[in-house]
Order: structure tokens, then C-alpha cells, then sequence
């Protein structure tokens, strides 16, 4: 018998009594093989505990089930929980991933990756970095070059481009009438860095939705952080200081809303009596402080699941001839979590 860890296709076919060919129909599962001759090669493949070469499957089936991911900024909370989504359900879908992470969130000389993932024959790419700056300045030109299926995850919607993306806009209008509603008066924001697609889209929110109710606003009723929670601190003192009578606040992420809790106690106030403090994001530690963070919950593993499922779609309709395969955008709600910051018990 041949060594088990050397068996090839030739092996499974000598031992059959067939040819390589029928053996190779039989593991794509080809109509044209009688049950017989069938029933015969699977029990050789057993047999000789034959596993077939993935590379050689790929190019007989004309797919690698690999996919290209491309991402930025692992230490981020956000990043990282989309990361797992996405690999969870490319898992679970039986495709395996090759991953890069660009070494800032700006770069733009994506050429010599895209080649990359063209030379190991991927299916497609998923583009898992947020939309910050100028850092989409590459789509316009290279894309049309590229003949593979892309998603793009969290950036402005284009109609010539699939995208899967949290609903950042309407998770701000949650967080902002939610302090209305329990009635606040003065309600500022401390957003993100404002280069950022995410970071404006939740300052909008927060904007339109206090102009709908019939609030003014004026740039003192606002500061920017960075994510962090040390930026966090010192963008609510800035806020405090410039915006005194402000009394609710909705903050761009948790780590920042963290942060203006301790803050506020330093300084004296109570939360929420006299400020409501509402973060974004969801992080499962924000219900373990005290007190206990009200926040609007983005589900990023939902939207890496998401994003691999709309990949696979392309993928499987791109070489289908009567299929029209048109650009999606497609969008996952957030929900807003009300906890002890912004409602007293």
C-alpha cells in the first residue's frame, strides 16, 4: 500500500481500476459516473486515507475559497470585534482567510497588496479599515482594474461599490433625542477625530437631531477626542469649561464616555442628575461601572458576518451570465441601551 502521507490521485485510481479523470469527477461530485464505479473510488478513498490537495480542488473547481482581508488599527476595540465576525463566519462557510493589516489607517499604496492577494488566487477581498481622511483617493482609479468581487465595510455610500456599514448617523439621533426625552437642555457632544467617516457621521446625528427639536448650536457645545480614554477626559474638561450649563452629554464611543464619568465625579457632579452622559459602541464593560453606562450598541460582529455573506454572494454570482450583480449598501441598525447614566433609579 501506498504511504498514507503521500497518496495521490493516481494511487486512488490505479487501486480503483479507473481512470485519474473519474476519480477527480467523483470528488466534485459529477453526474457522469455511474453509482457503481461511484461507490467503488469513495472506498479506495477511504482506504488509503487520501485527502485531496486543496490547491488542486481550487483549480479544477475554479475557486480557491480563500478570501483577502484588509484591515487597520487591531488595538481598537471596533477593528478587532469586526475581525472576529469575519472570521467566524468565513469559517463557518468553509472559506479560509489571508489577512494584512496596513501599517496606518491612511495608507494608500494598496497596489502591491491587491497584487498580493491577485498572485494567491483569492476569490475576493474584504476592506475592513474605517474611511478616514483621503484614504479611499485609490478607489477611483485602481478599482476598475481589479477582477475581483471587494466589500467595503464602514465608509460613505457609493452606488458603484458594495459596502456594509453600522448606521452611525441614526445610532447619534438615538442617543441625542433619548436625552431629550428625559429632559435635558444643554446637551453637548464630545466626538471622535473628525477625519474620521464614522466620527462625522455620529457628530451629524447629534446635530440634526438637537436642530429637529429646535436647539441651537454652536461649536462651544462640542470637543473632539481621539478614542482613547485619556482624550476623553480631557475633551469633556475643555467642554465643561467652554460649555458650562451643559447638562447631558453624548460621547462618540465608550472608552471616551468612561472616562467623562470619572471625570464628573472629579469635578463634583452627579450623573445623571446633574449631567446625562450616553457613550457609543456597546462594550460589555461599560454595564460593569458605576454607575452603569447607558450606550448605543453596535453589533460589529454582525456587521464582519455581514460583510463575509454579501462577499460570497458576488463571489458565486460573478461567473454567472444571466445575473446582474449590482452594488449594495447595506446598513445594520444599532440600539440604544439605556443604563444608570441617563436615568436615575
Amino acid at each position: 500500500m501506498a504511504d498514507k502521507s503521500k497518496v495521490t490521485i493516481y494511487d486512488v485510481a490505479e487501486k480503483a481500476g479507473v481512470s485519474r479523470q473519474t476519480v477527480s469527477r467523483v470528488l466534485n461530485n459529477r453526474q457522469d459516473v455511474s453509482g457503481e464505479t461511484r461507490k467503488r473510488v469513495k472506498e479506495i478513498i477511504e482506504e488509503l486515507n487520501f485527502r485531496p490537495s486543496a490547491v488542486a480542488q481550487s483549480l479544477s473547481r475554479q475557486k480557491s475559497y480563500l478570501f483577502g482581508v484588509v484591515t487597520a488599527g487591531l488595538k481598537y476595540i471596533g477593528p478587532s470585534r469586526t475581525l472576529s465576525g469575519i472570521t467566524s463566519k468565513a469559517e463557518e462557510l468553509g472559506y479560509g482567510l489571508l489577512l494584512k493589516e496596513l501599517a496606518s489607517f491612511n495608507a494608500n499604496n494598496v497596489h502591491p497588496l491587491i497584487h498580493w492577494f491577485q498572485s494567491h488566487q483569492v476569490d475576493g477581498i474584504l476592506w475592513a479599515v474605517p474611511e478616514i481622511d483621503n484614504n479611499r483617493e485609490w478607489v477611483d482609479d485602481y478599482l476598475p482594474n481589479i477582477n475581483i468581487p471587494i466589500i467595503f465595510l464602514t465608509m460613505e455610500k457609493r452606488s458603484d461599490l458594495s459596502i456594509v456599514s453600522i448606521d452611525n448617523f441614526h445610532g447619534a439621533e438615538l442617543a441625542t433625542q433619548h436625552l431629550i426625552d428625559i429632559g435635558k437642555k444643554n446637551i453637548g457632544h464630545i466626538a471622535g477625530p473628525l477625519d474620521w467617516w464614522e466620527a462625522q457621521q455620529r457628530k451629524l446625528g447629534w446635530e440634526t437631531t438637537l436642530s429637529k427639536a429646535g436647539r441651537q448650536i454652536s461649536n462651544q457645545m462640542y470637543t473632539e477626542g481621539n478614542w482613547s480614554s485619556r482624550s476623553g477626559k480631557s475633551a469633556f474638561i475643555e467642554l465643561a469649561n467652554k460649555f458650562p450649563e451643559m447638562d447631558g452629554v453624548f460621547v462618540g464611543n465608550d472608552q471616551m464616555a468612561l472616562s467623562v464619568l470619572l471625570a464628573a465625579f472629579e469635578r463634583g457632579l452627579k450623573v445623571p442628575q446633574d449631567l446625562a452622559v450616553v457613550g457609543f459602541d456597546g462594550l460589555a464593560d461599560s454595564e460593569f461601572y458605576c454607575p452603569s453606562l447607558s450606550t448605543v450598541n453596535q453589533n460589529q460582529n454582525d456587521l464582519g458576518r455581514m460583510a463575509i455573506e454579501e462577499l460570497v454572494r458576488l463571489v458565486e454570482n460573478k461567473n454567472e451570465i444571466e445575473v446582474v450583480v449590482e452594488p449594495k449598501y447595506i446598513t445594520i441598525e444599532p440600539e440604544l441601551i439605556v443604563r444608570q447614566s441617563s436615568v436615575s433609579h
